[in-house]
């Protein structure tokens, strides 16, 4: 291979596709493979504070998006998925709005690269990042939703080819894609559930972390969060007095 060719000829050459193509099989397998580390090194750094693993990580992470951007022959979680889905059929997406999607997730990891890998300085906001960027592997693995294919539609003007799922194509919905009224309750009850026990979680559950603090304030109102602190108050003080009421008796 040519160094041009290697450059240049981005994606596959597949007979009845007129432009070049990736395997979007081996995409969300290497994207459900990168989200599990991600979701892993998260709990690593908080249960064991261990800041090696995640400077490991991002920085494995940049290096495999830039090399996505470049080829992806040759990307270290593409093959690894590559490798996973070897026995399945591929899945034909175009190459330019993956490429495109790829180069927006390379560039998500140049700022965690500088905040977490050359300097480490860890606040919520710069964690929110990595959240971001492992909730955009979460949509590819699980949903096959490509955020990044429709951010090249939106910015380019063009009509992508072969997307994911088939959702560039306009079609109609399939009967059994179609929600029925008990479905439609279902999902919707699900998803209050899942928001209600959310919130409930966070407000309700003390925290031990400045990360979930910081979460547990976000959910509560001013007029929560001050009722809040005067009961912790008048806790603390009936710990420190109450021993003392005691003794006296």
């Amino acid at each position: 291979m040519s160094i041009k060719s290697f450059f240049l000829e981005y994606g596959e050459k597949v007979p009845g596709y007129d432009v070049l193509v990736v395997n979007e099989r081996e995409a969300r397998a290497a994207a459900g493979i990168l989200g599990m580390l991600g979701t892993m090194v998260i709990f690593i750094g908080i249960g064991y504070n261990h800041v090696i693993v995640a400077r490991v990580y991002l920085a494995f992470l940049f290096f495999d998006f830039m090399m996505r951007v470049i080829n992806p022959r040759y990307v270290p979680s593409l093959l690894l998925g590559k490798f996973a889905v070897r026995n399945q059929k591929p899945e034909y997406v175009g190459a330019a709005q993956k490429r495109f999607a790829w180069a927006i997730g390379w560039m998500i990891s140049f700022p965690m690269v500088y905040w977490f890998v050359l300097h480490w300085d860890i606040t919520f906001y710069k964690v929110l990042v990595c959240v971001l960027c492992i909730s955009l592997m979460f949509l590819e693995s699980a949903f096959s939703v490509c955020v990044g294919c429709w951010l090249y539609k939106l910015f380019t003007k063009n009509d992508p080819d072969h997307c994911p799922g088939g959702v560039c194509e306009i079609r109609e919905k399939e009967p059994i894609q179609i929600f029925s009224p008990v479905q439609k309750f279902i999902v919707s009850l699900t998803f209050i559930a899942l928001l209600g026990g959310t919130y409930l979680f966070l407000a309700k559950v003390k925290s031990l972390t400045f990360f979930g603090e910081f979460l547990h304030e976000a959910v509560l109102t001013k007029a929560q969060l001050k009722t809040e602190k005067e009961e912790e108050y008048q806790r603390m003080i009936e710990r420190e007095f109450g021993d003392d009421e005691d003794d006296d008796e």
